[in-house]
């Protein structure tokens, strides 16, 4: 009991609200002071510039659920936005009914928001009017796999719920949740997917870190190891790359709108 109280990071004891701007905003700092969390954030704002191209700073690019990050740090031309008002983000709107002209945006990508849309199928249709024909959803979302529905399930705040639909109630922009969304979409009921939205191709679904993650404490425990320590636990995460259908906490998922 003792440990786990002195795991919680202190300034996360007197959160009342996860919902609340105050939370985001203090997950914004926690995400910059921690190493750990910090470079795993630019590993994925790498993974959009790859996804994205060469010539992503001449792009549309839509950040959807922006929250504490720090993409325009990296990306420098993405429109950052969020469901709620915060004084870091450009644009408030929701992911179901967003102000963008029909075809119009080159790609939309996310950290963690997709689980977080309580109404899956409406958002991809909403996001098929805006992309442009070749546009991308790039995003980054819980893995169901042994491992990652194993910590999810037992150890993570979030509802995970592997027999849900493509939906939840929705509760709050952040309290309300399904962890196993991206799994039931695009593994569960992929062929469903395809069969619901033949203008989408996936690209890729790709599981990846098992450990890091878990070693940064996230946003509300403290980071396990010294942050010299990442390289070699990325180091030891690459060994395991064979082994990340099981392993792995977090997937990539690209689509494409092909017409």
């Amino acid at each position: 009991m003792a440990f786990s109280k002195w795991l919680k990071l202190p300034e996360t004891k007197e959160i009342k609200s996860i919902d609340d701007v105050s939370t985001t905003e203090l997950h914004g700092s926690i995400i910059l002071k921690k190493q750990f969390l910090k470079r795993i954030y630019l590993e994925n704002y790498q993974q959009f510039i790859q996804s994205i191209g060469e010539n992503y700073l001449s792009k549309k690019i839509v950040e959807l659920g922006s929250g504490g990050g720090f993409i325009k740090d990296i990306i420098p031309n993405a429109i950052t936005s969020d469901v709620i008002e915060l004084p870091q983000v450009e644009m408030c709107f929701s992911a179901l009914e967003m102000p963008f002209e029909n075809n119009s945006v080159d790609a939309f990508v996310m950290i963690d928001v997709l689980h977080h849309i309580n109404d899956s199928e409406a958002f991809f249709v909403e996001a098929l009017r805006c992309l442009k024909p070749g546009g991308k959803i790039v995003m980054i979302e819980p893995a169901n796999t042994l491992w990652g529905g194993f910590i999810y399930r037992n150890f993570h705040h979030e509802p995970f719920n592997s027999k849900g639909g493509w939906g939840f109630e929705s509760t709050g922009p952040m309290s309300s949740a399904n962890g196993a969304i991206p799994w039931i979409l695009f593994i569960r009921d992929r062929k469903l997917f395809n069969e619901k939205f033949p203008q989408y191709q996936i690209n890729i679904i790709k599981h990846h870190t098992p450990f890091r993650y878990l070693i940064s404490g996230g946003v509300s425990m403290r980071q396990l190891l010294p942050s010299y320590f990442y390289g070699l636990v990325k180091g030891f995460e690459i060994m395991l790359t064979p082994f990340n259908r099981g392993l792995g906490m977090f997937m990539t998922v690209e689509i494409e709108k092909m017409r």
